[in-house]
């Protein structure tokens, strides 16, 4: 029957990760606390069967009591998660251990079965549920080699025994820790859920409060002029860079899917990443959906808009207006950034690169080419406009 009520609280456990193997280790004990029980009445009622086996009946009865007074012992000790320590599982191990040793005794050098049979799974696989692999390895071995020390000769039934023990240990204690594993990943993908979520609610309460007050500052102030011009400026510098760290965190959640983002590397969206940039003299449009690309790629070309638009403040003025324009088409994109500025002269970029200043060709067409991409340049009377274009991909 299987208990809906979540994992048994674990003292001293704070870390969620901690707390999901804890209750993932929790249902196995639970498992394991069935099986114990099954295993002790095969075990009581194998020694009924076979008790003209016994050279040593009423020591034979006391032992079988002994085990299953043991039995009640560990289902009551393993409930509870703080008491499976070292001396539990080790005493666990030991008493089946001792229970094999005692059988030549009991049952006199010609024994074929082994005193409490199948019933040393249960510190076998306790093992091997607590110590994953590692644990059921090392008790599978402890319990192997004393069912050889106790036998006069190992036959082929004896050898399948062992190797079913260490091949059991193994397997349950690696399945175990894939179990943990597996729901671990699981709770941190929910955990990552609900905090999209949460950012999300907390964006829309931004957008109905805050940026409501900056865009009224910022109509009031520049209607006032003065001082209060000024204020209106940063107000509305400030909405204009909060609006976009909205945006940046409405779209993680779903520009690329957790699973699709491991597959295919760390992924970023270039819509979000551009209108960061954005500000009370730069204006950025992009398609208004996420366009995911590889991180660096990301970065890089972020980097040669930031470069472009240094140039517009330093070429054209602090306050010089600047335009950046996003075109998602296929497999490539297209960043065009303009200016109203009086153009680059013919020759200039030429004679600065022989001047040793490597500005625009280092900080614009060097990133461009690093991706793979061009750096195009129009410029005029009218003003200068950049046109990046770079795959989405890394060209292979």
């Amino acid at each position: 029957m299987t208990s809906q009520a979540g994992p048994r609280p674990r003292p001293g456990v704070r870390d969620p990760d901690d707390a999901v193997g804890a209750g993932v280790e929790d249902r196995l004990f639970d498992a394991l606390a069935v099986l114990r029980v099954l295993v002790t009445i095969n075990m009581v009622g194998l020694t009924v069967w076979r008790w003209d086996n016994f050279v040593r009946p009423t020591a034979a009865l006391v032992a079988v009591g002994l085990l299953v007074l043991w039995t009640g012992v560990a289902l009551v000790a393993y409930r509870d998660a703080a008491r499976r320590t070292l001396w539990l599982l080790g005493s666990d191990l030991a008493v089946a251990a001792l229970a094999l040793g005692i059988t030549p005794w009991l049952k006199g050098d010609g024994f074929r079965a082994t005193l409490p049979g199948f019933w040393v799974m249960g510190a076998l696989l306790a093992w091997a549920v607590h110590w994953h692999w590692r644990g059921g390895l090392v008790a599978a071995v402890i319990l192997s080699v004393v069912d050889v020390a106790i036998r006069q000769e190992v036959t082929q039934t004896n050898y399948g025994h062992i190797f079913l023990l260490l091949l059991g240990g193994t397997v349950v204690g690696y399945m175990a820790g894939s179990v943990r594993e597996m729901a671990v990943q699981a709770a941190r993908a929910d955990r990552a859920t609900a905090a999209a979520e949460e950012r999300a609610r907390l964006a829309r309460a931004v957008h109905d409060g805050v940026l409501q007050v900056l865009s009224l500052v910022q109509r009031r102030g520049a209607e006032t002029g003065g001082e209060f011009g000024e204020l209106a400026r940063l107000a509305a510098e400030q909405e204009s860079r909060l609006r976009s760290l909205i945006r940046a965190q409405d779209t993680l959640s779903e520009a690329v899917p957790a699973s699709q983002a491991e597959s295919r590397g760390a992924l970023r969206d270039l819509s979000a990443a551009l209108e960061a940039l954005a500000s009370s003299r730069v204006t950025v449009v992009t398609p208004g959906t996420p366009v995911p690309m590889p991180a660096p790629r990301v970065e890089a070309l972020v980097g040669a808009v930031r470069a472009c638009l240094d140039n517009v403040q330093l070429h054209v003025g602090l306050d010089a207006p600047a335009w950046v324009l996003l075109e998602h088409a296929g497999d490539e994109v297209t960043v065009s950034v303009r200016d109203e500025g009086p153009g680059i002269p013919p020759d200039r970029l030429e004679a600065a690169a022989r001047e040793g200043r490597l500005g625009v060709a280092s900080s614009i067409r060097g990133r461009l080419e690093e991706l793979a991409g061009t750096a195009s340049l129009h410029t005029g009377a009218q003003g200068t406009e950049w046109e990046l274009t770079a795959r989405l991909e890394e060209p292979r």
